[in-house]
């Protein structure tokens, strides 16, 4: 057929005319077999219908198949604009249905996404945004086929595999739930923290599935446990009673929850045990701005109610936060003076924080003031300030709480910091020096860390604390001293006047502490020392002035590598700008041979100072001659020709063999 095709359409007229008689050849042989058929069995109905003129007028086959392309190629052009025409009506419908959606009004939303999908039966987005308004109905069945329908329009439709897991899950379908999710994560590795979050949803509804399902099966079996639970909610629940009957009831009630672990947690959710609040004397005393005495124990016994009830129990943990009056209370109750009050809602956060998912429900509340509020803890005396700097310490790593965190930070939070950096010999010491710490940690955030920077308050503070610290100070004030060395470290990875018009007494403070018998101290202050002086040249002369040439020396012999690292460093910043230091590293470093261990070191760092502080020594008259005889040039060239990642190598050690050479043509 492709033949005779190819000679009918053929230029050579010869070709043509014997294609038109085999075309005509075969519809004879071919019309032929069909009415011998037809003759053989009678039973056998042919309704073909055959254009026999085709055979009568071999002449217009050409024409007919010209006219045959020409009409291909015509319906092409109408079903591509009948397309286009159905995509823009198609994706109308869709605006439609998303606005319905978002108004709320699901019914419609579905109603548009179905009017789009007849004008569009392969649109994918009308298939999913169907598929999500049928879930809000809880429609789950029809959202599982609705994203059946998506992926056969695209396999990898990220979101037909997200919906289709949440409708499985909300079936209790646990293992296409999760098989769905994995499918996410094949698709696209970026969405790990989706899965993980989606997986960690299901891992929770599945157990609270299963948990409720053995809760009832001891109820059925005749628990007291389960009736005591029961009957204790319900005597809670009458209304009229005195305040004392409550606190009472909800004391038995946190000693049966807790006797019975898992269970009791169970029994006390499935009979609806967070609707205590709505009793009106319970939510009155949980909500009152200033407690009675009397309140303030109905409030302390529904807190070890809350403990018994949510310890390691996801589910009532989320349960109890979406109480409104509880969210609400927090913050208020922690602030709130009480000892006691306090105490408990403490560690009722604590059972929170300790864990990923218990922060994820905090992190869902309005923490704003939470750092200003758990970092006074700072002032109390007992238990109180381990525990509220354990929260600060739990919440302090997650982005959302640091970005809640800047809501306060300069009204709030500065104020109150550098009030407890003022009075660090009357607080809690070791807490302060972890207050410290997470404001460090604070300062991963670039907007955070540069207010704080900026602060001239807070700087003179950790000045006044620096002040203070003798060698025989306490372990508690040592680790202030600690933290704040290195809060002023992670400052000064900022520039900005401030930090310019206080270098001078930072590095003085800094150089006082280098004889310190702590280590760790000493470590540090040189890493300020490393980080403060580039500011100021009154810094660099002041020090060199003080000894810190000698000093660097002493540490460069016998430190480890961080101290080298920093000692270093501080080292080629002085010998940058200071003949004088120049001078006295080539007094205390004899031939300068500390120097040229560090070129044959592995750290990249070490070596590209080295080199630096070495080509400004040899600046100086006499310095090259003293380098006679030694394994200088070996080591030069090794580094000046090596692979460092770190271009100051090549170029420090390249510098330094160059003055080398031109001081010393030996």
């Amino acid at each position: 057929l492709a033949n005779l095709l190819q000679g009918l359409s053929s230029p050579d007229s010869a070709v043509r005319e014997k294609a038109i008689a085999e075309t005509e050849k075969k519809l004879q042989e071919q019309g032929g077999s069909r009415e011998d058929e037809e003759e053989e069995s009678r039973t056998t109905l042919n309704r073909t219908l055959i254009n026999t003129s085709v055979r009568a007028f071999p002449s217009e086959i050409k024409a007919g198949f010209s006219g045959f392309l020409a009409a291909l190629e015509k319906d092409a052009k109408e079903r591509a604009q009948r397309r286009r025409s159905n995509e823009q009506l198609a994706n109308a419908l869709k605006e439609q249905g998303n606005e319905a959606f978002r108004a709320g009004d699901f019914a419609l939303a579905i109603q548009r996404y179905s009017q789009g999908l007849e004008k569009l039966r392969d649109k994918q987005e009308l298939y999913t945004n169907r598929a999500q308004a049928y879930l809000k109905l809880h429609e789950y069945e029809k959202a599982i086929s609705d994203c059946e329908w998506a992926l056969k329009c695209n396999k990898n439709c990220l979101k037909a595999y997200f919906l289709m897991g949440k409708a499985h899950l909300a079936l209790q379908h646990f293992p296409e739930c999760r098989q769905c999710y994995e499918k996410m994560l094949q698709i696209d590795p970026q969405k790990e923290n989706l899965f993980k979050d989606c997986v960690n949803e299901a891992r929770l509804e599945e157990k609270r599935v299963r948990d409720e399902e053995r809760a009832e099966k001891e109820a059925q079996a005749g628990s007291v446990a389960a009736s005591s639970i029961q009957e204790l909610l319900q005597r809670i629940s009458s209304p009229g009673q005195d305040i004392l009957y409550y606190t009472g009831g909800i004391r038995l009630l946190a000693e049966a929850v807790h006797s019975c672990e898992c269970s009791g947690q169970t029994f006390f959710r499935t009979n609806n045990g967070f609707s205590i609040l709505r009793n009106e004397t319970v939510r009155g005393a949980f909500c009152a701005e200033s407690k009675s005495p009397a309140e303030v124990e109905l409030c302390v016994s529904l807190f070890l109610l809350f403990q018994a009830a949510c310890a390691g129990n996801e589910e009532n943990q989320r349960l109890l936060l979406a109480q409104p009056q509880v969210s609400a209370q927090l913050a208020e109750l922690l602030s709130s003076g009480t000892a006691q009050l306090q105490r408990e809602t403490l560690a009722l956060i604590s059972l929170y924080s300790e864990h990923e998912s218990g922060r994820r429900l905090l992190l869902m509340q309005d923490l704003s003031r939470w750092l200003q509020i758990l970092m006074a803890f700072v002032k109390s005396t007992d238990a109180r300030a381990d525990s509220a700097m354990n929260i600060l310490s739990d919440l302090i790593g997650e982005e959302r709480f640091q970005t809640q965190c800047r809501a306060t930070f300069s009204t709030g939070v500065l104020p109150l910091f550098t009030q407890l950096l003022g009075c660090a010999r009357q607080v809690e010491q070791a807490a302060l020096a972890r207050a410290v710490g997470v404001l460090g940690s604070l300062c991963a955030d670039v907007g955070l860390r540069a207010q704080l920077a900026q602060s001239r308050e807070c700087w003179q503070a950790c000045l006044q604390l620096l002040d203070g610290c003798p060698d025989a100070s306490s372990p508690g004030y040592q680790l202030c001293v600690f933290a704040v060395l290195g809060l002023m470290m992670n400052l000064l990875l900022e520039s900005n006047g401030t930090i310019q018009d206080l270098a001078v007494p930072i590095s003085g403070r800094c150089l006082a502490l280098l004889s310190h018998q702590d280590g760790k101290i000493v470590t540090r202050a040189i890493g300020v020392l490393s980080r403060v002086l580039p500011a100021s040249p009154s810094a660099v002369e002041e020090v060199v002035k003080g000894g810190v040439v000698k000093k660097m020396v002493k540490f460069l012999k016998a430190g480890g590598q961080l101290t080298c690292s920093y000692a270093i460093k501080t080292l080629s910043i002085c010998t940058k700008s200071s003949r004088r230091a120049q001078e006295e590293l080539l007094k205390w470093d004899k031939r300068l041979q500390v120097l040229l261990k560090l070129l044959q070191a592995g750290d990249e760092l070490l070596v590209g100072n080295a080199a630096f502080c070495l080509s400004q020594c040899l600046l100086l008259p006499g310095a090259a001659s003293a380098l006679l005889g030694s394994s200088v040039v070996q080591l030069l060239l090794r580094q000046a020709g090596g692979d460092a990642q770190r271009t100051s190598v090549q170029q420090n050690s390249a510098i330094a063999l160059g003055r080398l050479c031109v001081a010393e043509p030996r």
